[in-house]
């Protein structure tokens, strides 16, 4: 159900970790201090979707005004494409060292603090390192994506760079704890503690850093300390596009917020009003897929990017795009323009500071390396890296890779309606889109528009819906050529978290869904 308040809110995957960022609006904390404390102990309760070793993005909303951060890490100085070759692959592989990039997430957490927050770094991170030292019992879907991790990982992992993982997340027979079992890590515990002490310096440039170029040195891996200390997290300014007269806010590249935008973009060219549902359905995963077939082509580090972000969202290009959409599902091709597994949370007080805030390590616990000694799980970024020298995002020293990772903020009339967010790897900006559509176009409360039935593109033509799905449009669906296929899990169709203010009253409207253990907490 949807949730009300007016004194703060915190809207997020895991209850505990909810609490942790409530607990701090309730000492005097602002809404970045909560979604700080929020994404740090989302790290311990939720680490089969993030960690210390993750990417974040944000954007907050203070003084009237959006910010955005981007902090995601680069590759290693010393990698390249003939090295990662020369190791006998033929593409970036998932696991191990090799996909390792620099994590960003504890700079984004120092940086937000130190720009908006107004509480000490230690007390904003004291809930999370509490569950850390202390233990807590695992929630259900964590429990089983944790299950799933272990089987996979006993199959994969091969090797002593892996025996680190195994002594951190499994017993001593490698099982996964269950729902309701207590986990608890004291090395996680401590790196809390130094990165809050030191305000993330001895994460890039002391003692933890040292340990990471050690264990990377030791192992064959890429990774130096130069390339932490020479990390500095970025701000940036949220690209948006005006839908049916709201505004809706997304980072741009090397983030694939950018996709929903252009997909929204493309939509406006038609008018949906008195279309069916069916037809809506049909035009809107269209605009998705050519808007994938973009990303795909052009989305990587946006000092290497070969057009700008701009010119894919020009209103010249959603027309042309546009006139590709017809009756029959069509086979995405990228165009050219004119020239010219994840964790979410969103936060709000009572000051009017709202913050949509994600961070995540890529495919669940991410490389399956822990660095001994620190609890660090380390993402494996890299693995969206192409080999392809023609490529726009092939791998390149010091370069940023393709990030699936976004979060989401909407604005009417210049003044904010509030975050929202949808995890889950390429879904994000599909469950962006269909979010939006559900609240603009179809009029559902935040609640309603969360809990919705998905579809999912995959590839070609191929689309997944939900179980619950509405038979009769998946029929028509498949009668205008879309490959149907009935998912019988909503795993993959992504988790997501939204938080709505009425301008008038102050009022906060938040909710989260079904599909994960979240909750929103308020006062």
């Amino acid at each position: 159900m949807t949730v009300f308040g007016t004194n703060g809110m915190v809207a997020t995957s895991q209850p505990l970790a909810a609490q942790a960022g409530l607990s701090v609006l309730r000492r005097g904390g602002n809404a970045v201090d909560a979604a700080v404390a929020t994404a740090a102990a989302l790290t311990v309760l939720e680490p089969t979707s993030n960690g210390i070793g993750s990417d974040a993005f944000a954007i907050v909303w203070v003084d009237g005004k959006l910010h955005g951060l981007n902090s995601s890490g680069q590759a290693p100085a010393a990698i390249s494409r003939e090295k990662v070759k020369e190791l006998g692959h033929d593409k970036m592989p998932k696991y191990g060292l090799t996909p390792v990039t620099v994590p960003g997430a504890p700079a984004a957490w120092a940086a937000l603090s130190y720009r908006f927050g107004k509480l000490p770094l230690i007390e904003v991170l004291s809930e999370a390192i509490r569950y850390a030292e202390n233990g807590f019992p695992v929630s259900p879907v964590t429990a089983a994506a944790w299950q799933r991790a272990a089987k996979v990982y006993k199959k994969k992992l091969d090797g002593d760079e892996f025996e680190s993982w195994f002594k951190t997340f499994t017993d001593k027979n490698g099982n996964a704890p269950g729902a309701g079992e207590t986990w608890r890590s004291f090395d996680h515990a401590a790196t809390l503690k130094s990165i809050a002490h030191t305000g993330a310096e001895s994460f890039y440039n002391g003692e933890i850093a040292e340990k990471i170029d050690e264990f990377s040195q030791q192992h064959n891996g890429f990774i130096r300390g130069d390339d932490m200390a020479s990390f500095k997290p970025e701000w940036v300014e949220p690209l948006s596009v005006n839908y049916r007269g709201y505004d809706i806010w997304e980072l741009p590249p090397n983030g694939q917020g950018i996709i929903a935008l252009i997909a929204l973009n493309i939509l406006k060219e038609f008018k949906l009003e008195g279309l069916s549902q069916l037809e809506k359905y049909h035009k809107s995963i269209e605009a998705l897929k050519l808007a994938f077939a973009d990303g795909h082509k052009y989305i990587t580090d946006p000092d290497k990017m070969s057009l700008k972000p701009e010119e894919l969202l020009s209103q010249e290009y959603a027309e042309k795009r546009s006139q590709l959409i017809g009756q029959e599902a069509l086979t995405p091709e990228p165009g050219q323009p004119p020239k010219g597994g994840t964790v979410y949370l969103a936060a709000a007080d009572r000051d009017g500071q709202m913050v949509s805030f994600i961070q995540s390590n890529y495919m669940g616990f991410g490389s399956g390396i822990v660095v001994p000694g620190t609890g660090i799980a380390l993402q494996n970024r890299g693995h969206t890296f192409s080999l392809d020298p023609e490529h726009d995002n092939s791998l390149e020293p010091g370069k940023r890779t393709y990030h699936t990772i976004i979060p989401g903020f909407m604005t009417k009339d210049n003044k904010p309606i509030g975050p929202f967010g949808v995890m889950g790897g390429f879904m994000q900006p599909q469950g962006h889109l269909q979010v939006i559509m559900n609240t603009i176009d179809r009029g559902f409360n935040p609640q309603a528009a969360l809990d919705a039935p998905r579809w999912q593109w995959t590839e070609g033509k191929k689309i997944k819906v939900e179980s619950n799905f509405p038979t009769r449009e998946a029929t028509l669906l498949a009668d205008k050529g879309h490959e149907i296929q009935v998912s019988l899990s909503s795993g993959s169709f992504g988790r997501g978290q939204i938080i709505w203010k009425d301008e008038d009253t102050g009022v906060l409207a938040g909710a989260t869904e079904p599909r994960t253990d979240g909750t929103v907490a308020a006062f």
